[in-house]
């Protein structure tokens, strides 16, 4: 197993994990209140699951294509997750994790295409 493969089923993980919270947890809905987007909740949520799913799927058949729109998705999500957290004035520490998730998967986006 490479790095890279390492690192795309740690992302995978963690989408699947925070899709499913938001749908059982509700801490996860009042931060969609909080920031105004309560419609997008759910929405955010299955793309987040959808991101995870072609993470492993695409990881699991050596499938360029799918870790291509897997990663691209899901990092396009994180960037206008960190937007929100900037436009919030939340703290770098609370922004932190979105922007970490959108270098992750840009970076799994980056190596797809090498």
């Amino acid at each position: 197993m490479s790095y890279l493969d390492i690192l795309i089923l740690f992302s995978a993980t963690s989408f699947l994990i925070y899709g499913i919270a938001y749908f059982v947890s509700t801490n996860m809905k009042n931060e969609f209140k909080r920031f105004g987007l309560e419609k997008f909740g759910p929405l955010t949520a299955f793309l987040e699951l959808a991101g995870a799913i072609g993470l492993f799927i695409g990881v699991g058949i050596k499938n360029n294509t799918i870790l291509l729109l897997a990663s691209g998705g899901l990092a396009l999500l994180m960037l206008l997750g960190t937007g929100v957290r900037i436009k919030m004035k939340d703290s770098l520490l609370i922004s932190l994790p979105a922007f970490f998730y959108f270098v992750l998967n840009t970076y799994i986006l980056y190596r797809t295409l090498m």
